[in-house]
């Protein structure tokens, strides 16, 4: 069984020398055939498994590579290296997956944006990955918590639609005709959507505005956050083709309201993250 593992979060803030542990994560560094640097992904930080001289046979030393997998059976002592408290005394180690070191194209250190946008499989690994998505995390659970602190209901709103939402914005056509001009045509030679999947137009939303405003007519106040995506050509670091948007909308509210929750929400997501 696994789920008797410690958590190395768990471990670096509550471990206590003497005590027996199992740890599971990926290596991040191997130095002198002794020191690794485990991570297991619930912290940026590592724990330092000590491997004593002796303890592994050379064929299990050449397998402990960046990026392996480990299980580790040991004690929690005392660190006397810098920059950790405790460290973990290596009492068995088992190898759960192999990582080839030719191969695998993350290394012990700090690599560009646009390298890491190529192995987009990997990148989540890295320090700075690992600390945005945990940012966003916490972002996030913090909006949930504070439109329900205040009663609102978290609407679920299509992101398949025909609606364009005032024409907010260039969309995404969503499509299951051929796109190498066999499509059917109308009787004005356009492509007649009437045969398609949905039998009309539909494309990716802009927007739940349209959903959103029903809902609150009948729960008084709801809010939406999911993706949404613009077909705008531009670009630009001001112009995303995805992204998440929240969007409340109550009924029995005046401009005032609409003010004060406006200016709220941000200072809540702010103190909560």
């Amino acid at each position: 069984m696994f789920n008797n593992r410690t958590k190395i979060k768990t471990l670096l803030a509550a471990g206590k020398p003497g005590e027996q542990v199992i740890v599971m994560g990926w290596v991040r560094t191997f130095r002198n055939n002794q020191f690794i640097a485990l991570n297991d992904g619930s912290t940026n930080n590592n724990l330092q498994v000590v491997v004593a001289l002796g303890l592994l046979d050379d064929e299990t030393i050449k397998r402990i590579t960046t990026g392996a997998s480990l299980k580790v059976v040991g004690e929690v002592v005392e660190s006397v290296g810098k920059g950790q408290s405790i460290e973990v005394k290596a009492a068995s180690l088992e190898i759960l997956g192999d990582s080839d070191a030719e191969k695998y194209p993350l290394q012990p250190k700090k690599h560009s944006l646009e390298f890491l946008r190529e192995k987009a499989h990997l990148r989540f690994r890295t320090n700075t990955f690992g600390a945005v998505f945990r940012i966003r995390h916490s972002l996030a659970f913090a909006v949930h918590q504070f439109f329900n602190e205040k009663g609102f209901v978290y609407l679920h709103t299509p992101i398949i639609t025909a609606s364009d939402a005032e024409g907010a914005g260039e969309m995404f056509r969503v499509t299951t005709l051929p796109m190498d001009g066999t499509a059917p045509k109308d009787a004005a030679g356009n492509i007649d959507y009437t045969e398609d999947f949905f039998g009309k137009g539909t494309n990716l939303t802009v927007s739940g505005q349209l959903e959103g405003e029903l809902g609150a007519m009948a729960f008084s106040e709801i809010y939406t956050f999911g993706p949404t995506f613009r077909a705008e050509n531009s670009n630009t670091t001001r112009h995303l083709a995805e992204f998440w948007m929240i969007e409340p909308e109550m009924a029995f509210h005046d401009i005032e309201d609409n003010m004060n929750l406006a200016e709220e929400l941000p200072w809540s997501i702010t103190e909560k993250t």
